[in-house]
């Protein structure tokens, strides 16, 4: 049997995570049986890699090896997709057709978002897992097929039984062996190392030097969450090579190709992608508030700074002033149920002689989260003349987040 680092040079496996190689250990113990395989994780993570390394180590790899996306096949077609159809058995069906589990007879075949299928269709597929036999569309006539079946889903499967979505026989079929891989973001130390071997890759692709990430860069990478896991990184990494002329990608520059960064850890646990997708999504609102604050705190302190070193406030830049008056007419946004600090400015009335200013420092008040996500949503709003596709896209989140917030917030 052939050894983890063997197998990991062999399909090109990038990253030494814990988790990672447990998963891929179990896949290389397994791979010479029959049992079924059922690979779990967020969609992104390089879940088709698995069936392969089971396929190429078992003693059907001289047989066929065919990928289905269960999840991209019409429901209507699905049944005749994979079991194939008789001459006549419904409009189109101009001749007779093998489907996958036929032609893959001996083999192995990679059920891709196996949560997807109809009901009907989990009735026929259970009965190929339990006694390999199938009937085609339109016959009446039993087949066999010996096939191994290696199964994968992003769904969280406990949850699709209990809606009645997926059958619980099925899963417990298909689950003997259940291999579950990490979301990038919980790879820390492999995603600086996938992100170069990608760099090298579209570097000899497109024939040009390889990008390469300064210090600042690779922590704003690492920090990341990367909601599209590894697929994801790769598409950063080729669109960097494609369309940056220098080759020493700074932070200012990466941060372009990072959508929705936050400057914030990534502490959301998107595992439940299915069911949490809203939650996280309004994360992001709360998150892209605080990034706000924190730009405005920022600029608090640039202009305290400025009165402090200006004696005569007339010399104050206008700039400045018009954000004094701004900040002042906006201090009724703020309120005290939160332990973040508050330096408030007042702007003094200014003699005829002598320029003076006054300041006073509050403590233990902040901008209400809630307040701020409103005020986002109806900028955003008005920024794109009420169109809200184009206000969502802006504010990073679904059309159908977006549409419950107004209900919410009565907008």
């Amino acid at each position: 049997m052939e050894g983890l680092t063997t197998i990991k040079q062999r399909f090109e496996i990038i990253g030494n995570d814990d988790k990672l190689n447990r998963s891929l250990e179990k896949a290389i113990r397994v791979a010479p049986t029959d049992i079924s395989v059922l690979v779990t994780g967020e969609s992104g993570v390089g879940k088709e890699t698995i069936p392969k390394i089971i396929h190429q180590l078992s003693h059907r790899k001289h047989c066929n090896y065919i990928a289905v996306n269960c999840g991209a096949i019409p429901e209507g077609t699905i049944d005749s997709e994979l079991f194939g159809h008789e001459k006549g058995a419904f409009t189109g069906a101009t001749s007779t057709r093998k489907g996958y589990f036929e032609v893959a007879d001996g083999g192995t075949i990679f059920l891709d978002e196996v949560g997807e299928l109809p009901l009907t269709t989990q009735v026929r597929l259970l009965r190929v897992l339990e006694n390999g036999e199938f009937i085609k569309v339109g016959s009446s006539q039993v087949q066999k097929t010996d096939v191994r079946i290696v199964a994968a889903t992003n769904m969280k499967m406990q949850q699709a039984i209990q809606k009645g979505k997926f059958r619980e026989d099925l899963y417990y079929r298909l689950s003997t062996i259940e291999l579950n891989l990490p979301p990038l973001r919980d790879r820390e130390n492999d995603i600086h190392l996938l992100f170069r071997k990608f760099a090298s890759d579209f570097a000899q692709k497109y024939r040009m030097p390889t990008i390469r990430l300064n210090e600042d860069a690779i922590n704003l990478l690492i920090n990341y969450r990367f909601p599209g896991n590894i697929r994801q990184l790769r598409n950063i990494a080729e669109q960097i090579s494609v369309v940056e002329e220098s080759r020493n990608i700074g932070a200012n520059k990466l941060i372009q190709y990072l959508p929705n960064y936050n400057n914030l850890p990534a502490v959301i646990d998107t595992n439940d992608s299915q069911e949490d997708k809203s939650i996280s999504e309004d994360r992001d609102v709360l998150y892209k508030a605080l990034y706000e604050l924190r730009k405005d705190f920022n600029e608090l302190k640039k202009l305290t700074l400025d009165l402090i070193n200006n004696k005569n406030i007339g010399e104050l830049p206008a700039e400045n002033l018009q954000l004094l008056d701004q900040l002042n007419k906006e201090k009724d946004n703020f309120n005290q149920d939160s332990n973040v600090e508050l330096i408030q400015i007042e702007q003094p009335s200014i003699p005829s002689n002598n320029y003076e200013y006054a300041e006073t420092i509050e403590e233990d008040e902040s901008l209400s989260l809630h307040e701020k996500e409103i005020e986002m949503i109806k900028k955003s709003l008005e920024k794109n003349q009420n169109k809200r596709k184009l206000a969502a896209k802006e504010l990073g989140i679904s059309e159908r987040t977006l549409y419950r917030k107004i209900k919410q917030y009565d907008l």
